[in-house]
């Protein structure tokens, strides 16, 4: 789909008296990192008509005016009586202001931080407000019996999950989407929607395991027929795979060997991105991620998880100066709790100063600890260059702790005698280089070769953990960038590099086509784009079709990696 096409809202019924409105956009909307894939988004509302009428989920103010729109053209707008919401942020507020003016007689159902969230959102104290705790129903007549399950996350705390047996459809707001855009309102061939699923998981689901366990335990005996998501394609045809699914993904989280701790509180939501790319870069390397939203947390709970955890992670925002409440407290906790042989690390957001920061850092520093990244201070909203650096710097603290981990337990074996055979087998060195908006990156590869001749086409093994390894999902642009015998170019890729450094500085290079990087002391560079991959151990393995070429040097011989073990590049 074109990134031009205009947003617009799909309508169309998805069980008995009930509707959903698909606000669409194909472009990207906002610098988060479950955007990432920029494959545009659906935010998907829903209309329950009994003898009272319901709406549920209307989106934030991107999607205001032709949301209000479309709604009046579907219903009379002054009939509403309740709107549901599944949590509440204040780009919502917006929509939901705009809809009070032309409704006001509307009441508001949400959990009980959401009424919180509510009042805070539109300023008002006064809000007719119905608040489930996951006992109470709401009766809209004609068989819908509306229940309602609490679902809080550390990022979403206020989640709130809405179940009709009539349709027996679970409105599951955050919970089993994917931000992707398109025509099907259904997960029709639900097998192409896999890589963003998993991505969404990924991003958002992922620190939240625990806490993503539970909810599917309190959906695991309710008959459902569809997932009524918040994002992407609703789940018909791939209900009990994708459920399934969530479960292998959540196992991979809860029985990791390592975990790490992180701690903030957000006001105006940016110090809460920030966590959720650090998380990010900590979960791809394998470790797991305990997120704590010090807000909502009760203080054994953080001190349960900085013991059982190899290092802490703490994120603010400056308040008038100062580190909010919780946040100070939070500290308390784990200068008590934890070790001196945790590694932690300290991240913040601010307006126009960013003292908190400094004064976590300050206080972790007299006390002896060592950091995993240097401090992050971010002014206003971060952007995705930063969210980059964020997530490179989460990456870089969990491989930091992996190696400790190696050197206390172990050194290095002998290779075995399998380890040598398959270390035999060579590939030639390149660089693999990509660009996504702002954000430029290469890294050093050698598990590269020809898969196809019609197309012309490649595989790649991305390491998991790799800062290159977000921008081969499919559709991406990459450049393979052949390197000749020398080490010049190979020594500069070898080098280990901060969270958001440039990785070109110094290099001759030329933009290519598709956006990527051409290093120009290469041997040849190939343009590529991603036509699918495959989870694979620690790797993913990226088959991509070449869209142009060129031999740089063409009395240049091949640069070849040869390896005595296959335990290790």
């Amino acid at each position: 789909m074109s990134a031009t096409k205009p947003r617009d809202v799909q309508i169309l019924p998805v069980g008995t008296n009930t509707t959903i409105l698909r606000s669409r956009s194909w472009a990207r909307l906002r610098f988060e990192i479950e955007y990432a894939l920029a494959k545009g988004t659906t935010a998907n509302s829903f209309i329950i008509q009994g003898d009272k009428i319901a709406v549920i989920d209307p989106p934030g103010e991107t999607f205001t005016e032709i949301y209000l729109q479309a709604l009046q053209e579907r219903i009379d707008v002054k009939k509403i009586d309740y709107v549901i919401l599944g949590h509440i942020n204040p780009n919502r507020a917006a929509t939901l202001k705009a809809l009070r003016e032309i409704a006001p007689q509307i009441t508001f159902v949400c959990s009980n931080p959401g009424a919180i969230n509510l009042r805070t959102a539109l300023e008002n104290e006064e809000l007719p407000i119905l608040v489930m705790r996951g006992e109470e129903s709401l009766d809209l007549g004609q068989g819908h019996n509306l229940q309602f399950i609490p679902t809080p996350n550390p990022r979403y705390a206020d989640e709130l999950c809405t179940w009709d047996p009539q349709t027996n459809i679970l409105f599951t707001d955050k919970i089993f989407g994917a931000h992707i855009c398109g025509d099907q309102v259904f997960d029709e061939g639900w097998e192409t929607f896999n890589e963003d699923r998993r991505y969404y998981f990924d991003c958002l689901m992922a620190p939240h395991a625990r806490q993503v366990e539970t909810a599917l335990e309190k959906f695991a005996d309710l008959p459902v027929r569809l997932y009524a998501t918040g994002h992407g394609p609703l789940v018909r045809y791939a209900l009990q795979e994708l459920t399934e699914s969530y479960k292998q993904w959540i196992k991979q989280q809860t029985n990791a060997d390592m975990s790490v701790a992180l701690i903030y509180a957000s006001a105006y939501g940016n110090t809460a991105t920030l966590a959720q790319a650090i998380a990010r870069g900590i979960t791809k390397t394998g470790v797991s991620v305990e997120s704590i939203n010090c807000e909502f947390a009760d203080p054994e709970e953080i001190k349960t998880a900085v013991e059982r955890s190899a290092g802490f992670i703490i994120g603010s925002p400056t308040l008038g100066g100062h580190a909010p409440t919780p946040v100070q407290t939070a500290l308390g906790i784990v200068l008590s709790t934890a070790t001196n042989n945790q590694l932690a690390g300290v991240f913040g957001s601010f307006g126009w100063s960013g003292e908190a920061v400094d004064l976590i850092e300050s206080k972790l520093k007299d006390a002896g600890y060592r950091f995993g990244f240097d401090p992050i201070r971010v002014k206003f909203k971060p952007n995705e260059v930063t969210l980059q650096t964020c997530e490179e710097a989460g990456t870089d603290f969990a491989q930091a702790l992996k190696r400790a981990a190696k050197k206390t337990v172990v050194a290095r074996q002998p290779a075995s005698n399998v380890e040598q055979a398959v270390g035999r087998i060579v590939g030639s060195l390149c660089v693999v280089t990509a660009t996504q908006g702002d954000v430029k990156t290469g890294m050093l590869a050698s598990w590269v070769t020809q898969a196809s001749f019609n197309p012309p086409g490649l595989t790649i093994a991305v390491a998991k953990d790799r800062a290159m390894e977000n921008l081969t999902h499919t559709d991406n642009n990459f450049v393979v960038n052949i390197l000749a015998e020398g080490r010049e170019i190979r020594k500069h890729f070898m080098k280990v590099y901060a969270p958001g450094q440039d990785r070109f500085a110094g290099l001759d290079t030329t933009e290519a086509n598709n956006g990527g990087v051409i290093l120009n002391g290469a041997l040849s560079y190939l343009e590529c784009t991603v036509q699918n991959r495959m989870e694979v151990g620690d790797h993913w393995l990226v088959y991509a079709t070449v869209d142009d070429g060129q031999v740089l040097n063409q009395d240049g011989v091949t640069a070849v990696h040869h390896r005595k073990s296959a335990s290790y590049y």
